[in-house]
This record gives C-alpha cells, structure tokens and sequence, in this order.
C-alpha cells in the first residue's frame, strides 16, 4: 500500500457556481494557483509569501480559456474570437484576432465581445488554448486562422512581451478543444487536441529559433509530462493503456493496459477498468494515474515509468475526488467535489 503526505490546503479564491474549478500552472521553481471566472481571473503564488492578483477577464471564462506567465505578471485569455494579453494593472498589452471557433459560420472579424455576447452558437462554440514556455519568453497558441468555410487550425509561437508570431504551423486538425503540456525546456511543447475517439491527436512541438516542427500520435491524449523532461504519459481515447513515450524523439517504450493491471471495483463489477483523462507526473521514476474519477471514491494509482507496472494503490489521510494532476516537482493535486479547496500532495516518505 502506497500513502500520500498531505503537503497543503488551499482554498479556491472565487465562486465555484460562476468560475471553473482551481488548477495548479507550474514551471521548474514555481508553481501557482489559478483559477478562472466570469469577471476576473485569480491568480495566488503556492511558494513564497503566497502573493496573489486579479486580472480583469474580457469574456465570461465559457468563451475560452487562460494562461498565466511564470511570473504571474501576464494573463493571455484565448477566446472565441481573439487572443488577449492583460498585465497586472488590468491593461491591455496586445490582442490578435483570430478565426471563430463557433460551428456555425461566422465571417465576421468582430472586435468585441459584446457583438456576439447573445449568440448561441458563440456561447456554445469550441475552443482553443495558450500556455507559456517554462522560462516565460514564448507564448504558444492553438487557434483557427481564418473565418468563413475555409477554417484551418494552426499552432503559433508569440512573443509574449508584444504579441509578435515567430512562427506557425498548421495542424491539419478539426479540435473542439486543446490542452497544452509545457516542457522543462523552452524549445518543446506538448499539445493534446480533442477531436473525437477517433482523430484525437497528441502534437509533440519542437522549436529551433526559428521553425516549429511537431510530431504527430493520432489517437492519442497526453496527460503528463515527467520533471526531468525525458518521458511524457499518455492514453488513448478509449482509455484502453497508458503509453510512455520518450520525449527527445517521441518512440513508444512501453505500455500498461488498464484491465490487466487494476484489479475491478468489485466482483459483481462487470464496468472495464479505464484510465483517467487526467494524471500526473511529479517524479522521474513514479506516476500517479486514476481511474473511476467519477465515482464517489476514484482510485489513484502508483505506476512505476521503467517497467510500467503498478506499485499499488494510494492511500490518502482525508476523502478526495476526481483525477490526480500535475502540481510540478514531487507534488500532485486533487479539487474537493464541490471546488472549494484544492488539495497538495506528495508521497509519504518523501520528505
């Protein structure tokens, strides 16, 4: 039996009934609190003196979603329509407009949120995403590049001081969402982009200085990528195995299928066993992935990356819920039910 060390309890700074619930952005040395609402974002620093500051969203947080700097000085909201940076006073340091994610066709390059405010299908539409490189000085962004028909999705590399594109790629996908994985080092990012069981793929980013390439795993969700940097976490979209891949050239090494290795809930359970579409990484050597997150009891799990085995199940002190997530080096977090609290943990016998 494995057990979990209760490092933290932090509560989430804004309402769970009109913003989404806390998360945890992190970076080798720094790690924050964020959490998303209607009016403003919330941002809390988990080291250090626990600073804290409130940026002023542009949209209401179902039109998209957030990133934060390492620093915690910059926000870039990704919209519907545009891509906006707001630093900490609340101004705005750039905005670059982009193709709608709505499904319906809109050719229209609105400047404003408040020209489509009462738009179902707007209030509906798909999203993109944005996050920082470990060190803050590129920002990557999945958009649409166009309006119309003819919409194609791209991967952009900006400079996030003035908005400047250094770069971009297509990538030759149709997401209704995305999610990106930082890297330790600047130059790589992982990018999931939910497309359906079928065409979902994990794009593996590489940036010279002056050209992004990628790699492409079709049917693939990434969940975590491992401190060091040397090995990313995924699943498929059936939840069928995790797969570690390495990440200097994206080879498979080896694989866990979940119902040969998590033993069912119960022996009248005739539900297969699935991984979680969420995991975490805090170690080199171990990982942390669940499975029944939403049951009222999920079951986390210690899978060892050298032979991808289970090393047991994991203990907690208190009742948790939902999916083990990355909170960076040698730690993990879990969101009360309700989204109040957020938990830190790390394993027991490390100190």
């Amino acid at each position: 039996m494995t057990f979990a060390r209760l490092v933290a309890t932090v509560a989430a700074p804004l309402d769970p009934g009109s913003a989404d619930a806390p998360q945890v952005l992190h970076w080798p040395g720094r790690r924050l609190l964020v959490q998303r609402g209607d009016t403003e974002l919330a941002v809390r620093d988990l080291d250090g003196e626990g600073t804290g500051v409130r940026f002023p969203a542009p949209w209401p947080h179902r039109y998209g979603s957030v990133a934060v700097s390492p620093t915690g000085d910059l926000a870039v909201f990704a919209g519907v329509h545009a891509l906006r940076a707001v630093d900490s006073t609340g101004a705005v340091r750039w905005e670059i407009r982009h193709g709608c994610w709505s499904a319906a066709v809109c050719t229209e390059a609105h400047a404003s949120f408040s020209e489509y405010a009462d738009d179902y299908h707007h209030a509906h539409a798909d999203s993109g995403s944005v996050a920082f490189s470990s060190d803050g000085k590129l920002l990557w962004a999945h958009i649409r590049n166009r309006a119309g028909r003819d919409v194609e999705e791209e991967w952009l590399i900006l400079d996030p001081a003035d908005g400047t594109v250094l770069t971009r790629a297509e990538t030759m996908t149709v997401g209704s969402g995305s999610i990106h994985f930082p890297h330790p080092n600047p130059a790589y990012m992982g990018l999931t982009v939910l497309a359906g069981e079928e065409d979902s793929p994990v794009l593996w980013g590489h940036f010279d200085g002056a050209k992004l390439t990628f790699q492409r795993f079709d049917e693939e969700v990434l969940l975590a990528v491992n401190p060091s940097g040397e090995h990313f976490l995924t699943t498929d979209p059936g939840q069928w195995s995790l797969y570690l891949h390495r990440a200097e050239d994206g080879t498979e090494l080896r694989r866990l299928n979940a119902e040969e290795a998590v033993p069912p809930l119960s022996s009248e359970d005739n539900d297969r066993v699935c991984w979680d579409y969420e995991a975490a990484f805090p170690y080199d050597d171990n990982a942390v992935v669940g499975t029944e997150y939403h049951a009222q009891v999920p079951r986390h799990w210690l899978v060892d990356p050298r032979t991808m085995a289970l090393r047991g199940r994991i203990t907690y002190p208190i009742p948790v819920s939902g999916s083990p997530r990355s909170a960076g080096q040698g730690a993990w977090y879990t969101v009360s039910k309700d989204q109040t609290t957020l938990h830190l943990w790390q394993l027991a016998d490390e100190d």
